[in-house]
């Protein structure tokens, strides 16, 4: 999870990414998602996973705060009370999947005046619901994996046969359990991986070499399905830009507050917020 305070988000744009995304949002601002055929959603959401493709979805807001979750699609059923094939890679209203809790906790993480303690109280919240929530299928959760670790550099088809499984079998319970199926599984994963080593300043044709794809314009392809944008383009995206800032491990490590200058593509000055 990582936390963030912007006073003025201005059409960022929403760059694909393999978890469930669950936006909590407690500040005097609002935080709206601009999604395709003019669709809005505003406040707390949940969106599936890959949400953005085709570069349709852009934020949005003034004095917006909110924590921000990334959850792994294998966990996420059991938290959501919902699995995130019900979302289908689009965007919910948290209050329409948790009723009355999504303003509880919402009057809660406004109550509290740290981002350490926001963090330990939405810990305690997805902790609680998680061990109440139903777990996917171990051999689910297996394939998954497998598609994670090898960074999308898998065949589909063989996963079936590792688990023991018919291939319609798998497919079915994939997808119904985590949102997407596993080809696209394995397809968001190989890009987000290549997108972040193109932000990372490395050139398009060693990626590609180096991430699974055929050639530069099979990534230059995927790229443009993902987010509406060249390759080039998707290296400067300030919403690939703070990944590394606000999540150091890619998941695993959070951060209290991301400075508006690198939402909008520029460097902060050299300070270090408070942990």
């Amino acid at each position: 999870m990582a936390g963030f305070s912007v006073r003025d988000l201005d059409a960022l744009r929403i760059v694909p990414h393999p978890a469930v995304t669950l936006l909590l949002e407690f500040g005097a601002g609002s935080p709206v998602l601009d999604c395709a055929a003019g669709r809005q959603q505003r406040g707390s959401i949940v969106a599936g996973p890959g949400l953005g493709s085709a570069g349709a979805v852009r934020a949005r807001g003034e004095n917006v705060e909110c924590v921000q979750v990334r959850l792994s699609p294998v966990i996420a059923r059991a938290i959501l009370g919902a699995s995130p094939a019900d979302l289908d890679g689009g965007v919910v209203s948290l209050g329409d999947l948790w009723g009355r809790e999504a303003s509880r906790i919402r009057e809660q993480l406004g109550d509290v005046s740290s981002w350490r303690d926001r963090f330990v109280l939405t810990d305690a919240l997805l902790a609680r619901r998680h061990e109440a929530g139903p777990p996917v299928d171990p051999e689910v959760s297996w394939a998954w994996h497998r598609i994670v670790v090898s960074r999308g550099l898998i065949r589909v088809d063989g996963l079936a046969a590792e688990v023991g499984w018919s291939r319609k079998r798998l497919w079915s319970r994939f997808r119904s359990q985590l949102g997407l199926p596993p080809k696209r599984a394995v397809k968001l994963v190989r890009f987000d991986h290549a997108a972040h080593r193109l932000v990372a300043g490395e050139g398009a044709a060693h990626v590609a070499a180096d991430t699974g794809y055929a050639d530069q314009s099979h990534l230059h392809r995927d790229v443009m399905a993902f987010t509406g944008a060249t390759p080039a383009t998707v290296a400067d995206e300030p919403f690939l830009a703070v990944d590394d800032i606000a999540w150091p491990s890619r998941g695993t490590t959070a951060m209290p507050h991301v400075p508006r200058e690198l939402l909008l593509g520029r460097r902060p000055e050299a300070r270090r917020p408070p942990l």
